[in-house]
């Protein structure tokens, strides 16, 4: 349909047979628009074309026409801010980590993602909840060293019967494999790498729809709408973005830092600077959205190792450009700053790297504090796990102070201390728990069985009465007797213990998954 300078109408079907119009008025170039009922504003139209176009009327059809367009053109930008943020266009990959020396003894017998946190979690329920709370219904999660409990947490906490709907989407395991051939015998050499010998999958008929695909890292703690990070790194028309936090100087030695410009386009990256190349690594944070005193305060950003490519550039840098490169974070992104267009985005809130055993300590005992920085009790942005259906905790004349008691556990006239106890965990009569992390138990014994292990002057799951414990992880299925004292008076920083149950690691006493310290015992 189009309306001339001189008030003529003419109409044209589409090949759907919806009216489609087009308006020309005298010095405008207007552009096709659909009408939201186009029936209905083709018998105003009609109706208006009727009256003298040279009189007042005239002026009536121009304006009442030009209010019809732009509303027209709003609601066609909010259809493209919409398909800006399709999750049905997003794939998430999550790297499930290597080995996990820095977290070791908890890594011992887990992958990394496997690690229990704040009690009842797994640290690979962060990511997957990010997902689910972003609308990401498609997720595959690389594995290869230790993937046993991880494989077994993922089938239980989100498959089809776990509560957690994924519509047509997927959440799929893909563990290391070898394939025939020379290449084939090689097990992930990276994360790269890793993403590198499942890219097949991006091409099949599943992803067919799939424009991006999020690299996601399963070790961290936060809490973010990745569908946010999507739309940003569309709307820049970047070929890559890149997730970062800002850092004030006391930390940013501990990351790799980025180098940007006044428009947020990354240039260069520098790993763990010191000194004057620290100080060469300064930014203007303002351009990603700080305020200038927030900027002032920290003014380098650091990578995050949460990434955004689109789909054909990450193949083409898999297979083409960069065939070698093991890593995204070291090798294949530092290396595509001056070729390709890599953005930053800012992350401004609460982010830490579960690496260490010191950091993750902190991190799970930061969630006591009032009010934590970090907190998993949002009823709009939930975090999902295992569904264990486990009762309330049973607490008798107990005092509790600045902690975290998960479900199924068992206190009784203790003395817990800005501490974190983990599901089914057992605590008896005149146990004092100071800054301690107890990870908790797989599963209960009964009173009999209790008893039986007394009876024998064996140690039952827990802790065992008149015990003092400061300083301490206390791993999975631990059994700690009687008039026990952890407190590692003389501190000793790091330390292999391991035939009698337990590590030091950066002055953290580490009782290991299992394992059983004697009534009695210092340490």
């Amino acid at each position: 349909m189009a309306l001339s300078a001189n008030g003529h109408i003419s109409l044209s079907m589409s090949p759907a047979g919806q009216l489609r119009g087009s308006v020309g008025l005298a010095g405008k170039d207007w552009r096709v628009v659909k009408f939201g009922n186009g029936e209905l504003m083709g018998m105003k139209l009609k109706k208006m074309a009727q009256v003298n176009v040279g009189g007042q009327n005239s002026k009536m059809v121009r304006q009442r026409v030009c209010m019809s367009l732009t509303a027209a053109s709003e609601a066609k930008f909010r259809d493209l801010d919409l398909q800006k943020r399709d999750a049905r266009t997003v794939v998430a990959v999550i790297l499930g980590g290597g080995a996990g020396t820095r977290l070791f003894p908890l890594t011992k017998s887990r992958a990394k993602p496997a690690v229990p946190i704040g009690g009842a979690y797994r640290l690979i329920d962060v990511p997957m909840s990010n997902c689910i709370n972003s609308g990401i219904n498609k997720v595959y999660i690389l594995t290869q060293f230790n993937s046993a409990s991880l494989n077994r947490h993922l089938a239980r906490a989100y498959n089809f019967g776990s509560g957690v709907t994924f519509g047509d989407g997927y959440v799929e395991v893909l563990a290391a494999t070898q394939t025939p051939g020379e290449e084939g015998k090689r097990w992930f050499q990276g994360t790269a790498d890793a993403v590198r010998q499942f890219d097949w999958l991006l091409e099949d008929q599943r992803s067919r729809e799939i424009e991006d695909v999020l690299i996601l890292s399963g070790d961290h703690l936060y809490r973010m709408d990745y569908m946010d990070f999507v739309q940003s790194h569309r709307q820049s028309g970047a070929d890559i973005t890149i997730s970062c936090v800002p850092m004030d100087d006391s930390r940013a030695s501990d990351f790799g830092l980025m180098k940007i410009d006044n428009k947020g386009r990354i240039l260069f990256f520098s790993e763990k600077p010191r000194g004057n190349d620290l100080k060469a690594m300064a930014v203007d944070t303002t351009v990603l959205g700080l305020s200038k005193g927030e900027a002032e305060k920290k003014p380098y950003i650091a990578s995050m190792g949460v990434y955004i490519f689109k789909k054909e550039i990450l193949l083409n840098q898999l297979r083409w450009r960069f065939p070698t490169a093991n890593d995204f974070g070291s090798e294949i992104i530092p290396a595509s700053a001056q070729e390709f267009f890599i953005k930053g985005y800012l992350f401004n809130d609460y982010w830490e790297d579960i690496g260490t055993i010191r950091s993750f300590f902190e991190a799970n005992l930061a969630l006591t504090a009032h009010p934590p920085r970090f907190s998993f009790y949002d009823a709009n942005k939930r975090m999902y796990t295992s569904r264990r259906n486990l009762p309330p905790s049973k607490i008798d004349n107990c005092k509790v102070v600045d902690s975290i008691v998960s479900h199924g556990s068992f206190l009784t006239n203790c003395f817990i201390e800005h501490s974190v106890v983990g599901i089914r965990s057992r605590i008896n009569s005149n146990v004092h728990l100071k800054d301690t992390v107890m990870l908790g138990a797989d599963y209960y014994e009964t009173d009999a069985e209790i008893a039986a292990l007394l009876a024998e002057g064996r140690v039952p799951i827990g802790i065992g009465e008149n015990t003092k414990i400061k300083d301490c992880i206390i791993d999975k299925n631990a059994r700690i007797g009687k008039n026990v004292t952890i407190s590692n008076s003389e501190g000793i920083q790091e330390a292999d213990r391991s035939t009698e149950g337990f590590y030091i690691r950066s002055g953290i006493t580490i009782i290991l998954k299992n394992s059983t310290i004697k009534d009695g015992i210092v340490i």
